[in-house]
């Protein structure tokens, strides 16, 4: 089981890393001197200017507060409470906005952290993103669950997430398996 749990982790981790290449549109909020790092060049960023980088860079200049993240790509306690009420509110799965949201969440929880920190942001809203983000998580996998023992369809395979088509994969292949072991008369023994 172990073996499983280190696939399925490292799929995961894989996905995030995809998502960490991501470009999310910034805007600059104090001048700040060009530099270079892993190989990109970055020009002065100047105040009022956008800027599309990948995840991974900008994340660091957000952090330092010379960047931020445009209104159209944040990603705090209200957007991650929109996401879990729509989710809450469909019997089948919700249709994400985004290919990789559960990731984008995961890895905007830093940034609302890091707003935490600086008082921008409250403790009671980072609680309330932990909680929205735990209750769209298992809604989510409980809907996945029901969909890894039954067929299911093209439209319903489109609805999840890269990291969601994984899983269900995996507990789609380990619920057939166990199954099949207890309905069939003689069961193959694996060695």
């Amino acid at each position: 089981m172990n073996l499983i749990s280190q696939n399925l982790i490292n799929s995961l981790r894989r996905i995030n890393l995809i998502f960490q290449h991501e470009i999310i549109q910034t805007y600059c909020v104090k001048d700040y001197n060009g530099f270079e790092l892993l190989g990109y060049s970055f020009p002065k960023f100047k105040n009022n200017n956008k800027y599309n980088l990948p995840f991974f860079l900008a994340l660091p200049l957000i952090e330092k507060n010379i960047l931020s993240v445009s209104p159209a790509d944040k990603c705090d306690h209200l957007d991650v409470q929109r996401h879990a009420f729509n989710e809450k509110n469909e019997q089948q799965l919700a249709n994400p906005e985004q290919e990789f949201l559960l990731n984008k969440i995961k890895e905007f929880k830093t940034i609302m952290k890091n707003d935490v920190d600086k008082g921008i942001k409250t403790n009671l809203a980072m609680d309330n993103f932990n909680s929205y983000y735990s209750n769209l998580i298992d809604t989510r996998l409980l809907k996945i669950l029901k969909l890894a023992i039954s067929e299911f369809s093209l439209e319903e395979e489109k609805k999840l997430t890269t990291s969601e088509r994984i899983l269900i994969k995996m507990l789609s292949n380990l619920i057939k398996t166990w199954r099949n072991f207890f309905l069939e008369k003689n069961p193959i023994s694996a060695d």
